[in-house]
């Protein structure tokens, strides 16, 4: 199998290249995320994150036979709108006053993962974000199949995804998605995935007094959690939908908060590919949602 060595590098085109080798030998149809239709291919890219490795919108790749970094993988939003990104590791050292300048309000950043990854990055890009008055928050990648919740949640609350009302800080997200290493619904039931859910939301509201922001697709959504209405008036909703004019919404939830509109964006400070997002609403709303107000 091939590996993936680094996420968004210059060696992304060799990569690309030879993974389009194999794509077409296996006959491999990609798709966008949130899409309702694509064939999963679960072996084929397996071998690209190890754990703690994993990165929002890894798990649609994979599951969803979209090949990593793929140049046609999503289209630009209308760039008048508020404009932000999500990052980790795999971006590397990024220059958060040249993002800050090219019009990016707000950022969040890997934290966490399961029970004992902490994104090696999340320190220096928390802290550099902030002092370039980047409205940023952290987030965990979720890992059902090694803990409950509740477990996860107080790590991630203890590891960077607490929250003040500084009027820089946004409530953390819930990066809830196709597992990148197994079974696409982390081997849980429907009813069992609604309770982890549930337990990680009333763990980290009672750890940081925050409605916890749930990352996810409707294909994952609504597959792993049985078309669930039970979050949609607790949590605002990042929805995950490339290459489309507005993005499929989950069942239960009335609306987007943030669209992640593409994984292969560009941004003056972050070299190579990073994740777009739009903000559904001005600035001000923005330091709403990061004030509690």
């Amino acid at each position: 199998m091939f590996s993936l060595p680094t996420r968004r590098t210059g060696t992304r085109r060799q990569v690309a290249t030879a993974l389009g080798v194999l794509g077409a030998a296996l006959a491999l149809t990609a798709t966008t995320a949130g899409g309702a239709t694509a064939a999963p291919q679960p072996d084929r890219d397996r071998a690209k994150v190890q754990p703690g490795e994993a990165y929002m919108g890894v798990g649609a790749r994979i599951h969803e036979g979209a090949p990593a970094d793929e140049p046609s993988m999503g289209i630009m939003a209308p760039t008048d709108g508020v404009q932000g990104i999500d990052v980790s590791h795999w971006q590397g050292a990024i220059n958060w006053t040249s993002v800050r300048n090219a019009g990016i309000q707000f950022a969040w950043i890997k934290a966490t993962e399961g029970t004992t990854y902490k994104d090696d990055r999340f320190n220096s890009n928390y802290t550099n974000a902030y002092h370039a008055g980047v409205i940023r928050g952290a987030y965990h990648f979720a890992r059902p199949n090694v803990s409950n919740g509740a477990t996860q949640a107080n790590f991630f609350a203890s590891s960077g995804g607490a929250w003040s009302r500084d009027n820089l800080t946004l409530p953390g997200v819930l990066d809830i998605e196709h597992n990148p290493y197994g079974a696409m619904c982390y081997g849980l039931s429907t009813t069992a995935m609604r309770t982890w859910i549930t337990d990680f939301y009333n763990t980290y509201k009672a750890r940081t007094s925050r409605d916890v922001v749930i990352y996810t697709t409707a294909s994952w959504w609504n597959t792993c959690t049985g078309n669930w209405t039970g979050m949609g008036g607790k949590s605002p909703l990042w929805a995950a939908h490339w290459g489309a004019s507005s993005p499929t919404i989950p069942a239960g939830f009335p609306t987007w908060t943030v669209w992640q509109y593409t994984a292969t964006g560009s941004v003056s400070g972050v070299s190579g590919n990073v994740d777009r997002n739009q903000f559904n609403g001005s600035r001000d709303r923005l330091l709403a949602l990061a004030n509690n107000t």
